[in-house]
């Protein structure tokens, strides 16, 4: 009875409580002034407590009866809505077990093997799901939702929806989920989109790589004639894609088009850049074009100085090529024929004084080459440190790696320098500050020098360079003297030497190894080679190179010789003229070796180009050789590297040996393909 009685108390709501003690209270007062009301006062409160619990029961029972219709009603409202959806709607399983579908489902995919799409669609689906809980330790994540895009019947659909865990499959010891999925048609959106898209302008910028050389070397009266064939090329090319060619100076033109049109300039690959060399002049001169094009942009104007960033790359690299940036990517074609010398001395004294200003506004010099140096970085090094050291000014070479191909020289260097001239990385970033004038010799690529931390420390910032630019080159440099068509980075320096203003008086070590540099590059003269060359050698013959002492820093030992002569024993002969061999040994100068063996495959007859493979700590590295007649530089950067048509490189990670050698035999006929076409 007591219990029942408690059972009934907690039925009454906590304000019906407060107020029936409060009367409670007022009842025992009142008794206790007047005992006679005693019997009447809990016959009035037992009356009162009944009337409580009785008014209590009666509106929770109210309310029960309302919830329980509006339950009702919401069910019926889901059962309602998963019936008649207005969007195709599904509940299927993991394992492809479908539990319902809507009606709209089914006429919207009867004509359609929508089984297939379905269990495509799961597995890509359950791999989503499993990654997820997965990143969670298996815990649930609060992010239930699925989104894909997917082509049915040439429609896109949209697909959205939940899941939640099913059942667990004991049989193949997995979990299946169970997934809510809503189709929605986003066909006329996507077409919308594609259409807005295809609208946006491109920019463009055509350039004649020779223009000038070309007005000389034509007689005066040809000169409109060649001129009006040149720019009927252009225009005719232009209006393949319905796009404008405007003619913004004598060899510059700005090429407008739509998006639309930019995919069949690709799959063309620039025709226009063979059609433009079978214009025929005088004295064998081939005309070449220059082409860049850029989509990036919120403007038409940063679109087009887009372009002109491509145009300094595309210019960097030796013209006569087109390159289209999208996606935050270079895409680039041609780049075939071999380099012609177009060099000034003006730009080279231009350069020198420039340098030399900039070296008298700095308060110390620091000089950087490539990592891994060899002796055209560290000839070059040495010949602007003795133009810094001339002016007066505090400079250090900056040397962290080097290998078999520079330690005679290295050696050399340390006995003839009266100070120690070189510093590490760890000393190196501890004295720059931003006033230190940073001069990066023999590469213009930030991930290739020997302390790339150094191009954060200050703006001051000097690239000479002669390979053709690739994207990760140093873009806030405050001078860049870069001229692929020089044989080397010594090349140029010696330029140098020979118009700063300051009387500059070179030691024989400094000689030797601007000379050993050019020797180097060119192969002894052999490969591209241009009249600037010989004049930088001359020069250096003048200041008294010892050309025999040179000549020694470039012998091989007996075993590095035998090394040589098994890789090239080891060769495999691929399209009748392509030699490429494997050295086997893990070794820290197998760049120095593969280079040697590939020159060394060179010298045999009908061998047209050469690549070999090696391991450099966890990397595998190629070096590519050519006589002129396959770009190697071309094949190589498809792989990630760079250099010039007769020769290049490039470093692979994550391969193997083998495994490079197939993706390269890969890329050789790529490149072989696109030649054909």
């Amino acid at each position: 009875m007591q219990n029942s009685n408690k059972r009934a108390f907690e039925i009454i709501n906590s304000k019906t409580k407060i107020y029936l003690v409060i009367i409670a209270i007022l009842l025992v007062v009142i008794c206790c002034y007047e005992i006679a009301f005693i019997m009447p006062a809990v016959i009035l409160y037992g009356l009162i407590c009944f009337y409580a619990l009785w008014t209590s029961n009666k509106r929770k029972s109210e309310i029960s009866e309302h919830i329980q219709e509006l339950t009702i009603g919401v069910d019926s409202a889901a059962k309602n809505t998963l019936i008649n959806s207005p969007f195709p709607l599904i509940i299927v399983e993991t394992d492809g077990n479908i539990i319902y579908k809507s009606s709209k489902f089914v006429s919207e995919f009867e004509n359609v093997d929508i089984e297939n799409v379905l269990n495509e669609l799961m597995q890509e689906t359950k791999i989503e799901i499993e990654e997820r809980m997965a990143d969670n330790d298996g815990n649930r994540t609060k992010d239930r939702t699925i989104q894909r895009e997917q082509i049915i019947d040439n429609k896109n659909y949209k697909i959205i929806g939940e899941y939640v865990k099913s059942k667990n499959n004991e049989r193949k010891k997995q979990t299946e989920y169970m997934l809510l999925l809503y189709f929605i048609d986003n066909t006329e959106y996507v077409k919308a989109v594609k259409k807005y898209n295809d609208a946006q302008i491109c920019m463009g910028i055509i350039m004649i790589d020779n223009y000038e050389e070309m007005m000389q070397r034509i007689q005066t009266e040809d000169r409109p004639g060649v001129i009006a064939k040149i720019e009927k090329s252009i225009y005719d090319w232009a209006i393949e894609s319905n796009g404008v060619v405007i003619k913004s100076d004598r060899d510059t033109f700005v090429y407008v088009f739509e998006q639309r049109y930019l995919e069949k300039i690709k799959e063309n690959k620039f025709q226009i850049l063979d059609e433009i060399k079978e214009i025929k002049l005088e004295g064998g001169l081939q005309i070449t074009l220059s082409i860049s094009i850029s989509n990036e942009g919120a403007t038409e104007y940063e679109k087009y100085k887009s372009a002109l960033s491509g145009m300094d790359i595309v210019l960097g690299r030796g013209g006569d090529q087109a390159v289209i940036r999208e996606n935050e990517k270079y895409l680039f074609f041609g780049g075939r024929a071999q380099e012609v010398e177009k060099r000034t001395k003006v730009k080279a004294r231009t350069v020198a004084h420039a340098l030399e200003e900039l070296m008298i506004e700095a308060k110390d010099v620091m000089i950087m080459g490539h990592t891994n140096a060899d002796i055209d970085s560290m000839g070059s090094s040495l010949g602007v440190y003795r133009i810094a050291k001339s002016l007066g000014k505090e400079v250090n070479i900056v040397n962290e790696t080097n290998g078999l191909t520079i330690n005679t020289f290295m050696d050399a260097i340390k006995k003839e320098e009266e100070e120690d001239i070189f510093i590490d990385k760890q000393e190196a970033l501890s004295k720059i500050s931003s006033d230190t004038l940073l001069i990066v010799v023999d590469t213009h690529k930030r991930s290739y020098v020997e302390v790339p931390e150094l191009l954060e420390r200050t703006n001051k910032i000097v690239v000479i360079d002669h390979h053709r630019r690739s994207t990760d080159y140093i873009d806030n440099a405050t001078l860049t003297f870069q001229e692929v068509y020089a044989s080397s980075a010594a090349e140029l320096v010696t330029e140098l030497l020979q118009y700063v203003e300051t009387p500059i008086s070179l030691k024989t070590i400094e000689v030797e190894g601007l000379y050993a540099g050019i020797m180097m590059d060119t192969k002894n003269f052999t490969f591209k080679t241009g009249v600037r060359t010989f004049e930088a050698a001359a020069f250096l013959r003048k200041c008294g190179v010892d050309i025999i002492k040179v000549k020694k820093w470039f012998q091989s030992d007996l075993e590095s010789y035998n090394t040589i002569s098994d890789i090239v024993k080891e060769a495999e002969v691929i399209r009748d003229t392509i030699a490429i061999s494997i050295y086997e040994e893990d070794d820290k100068d197998a760049s120095l070796i593969c280079a040697k063996a590939a020159d060394e495959l060179l010298t045999i007859s009908d061998i047209t180009a050469s690549f070999v493979i090696g391991t450099i700590g966890n990397k595998v590295c190629i070096s590519g050789r050519s006589i002129g007649d396959i770009n190697v530089q071309v094949i190589l950067e498809k792989l990630g590297g760079g250099g010039h048509i007769t020769l290049a490189g490039a470093q692979v990670e994550g391969k193997t040996k083998q495994e490079v050698k197939q993706e390269l035999i890969k890329k050789i006929d790529e490149y072989f393909e696109e030649l054909g076409n």
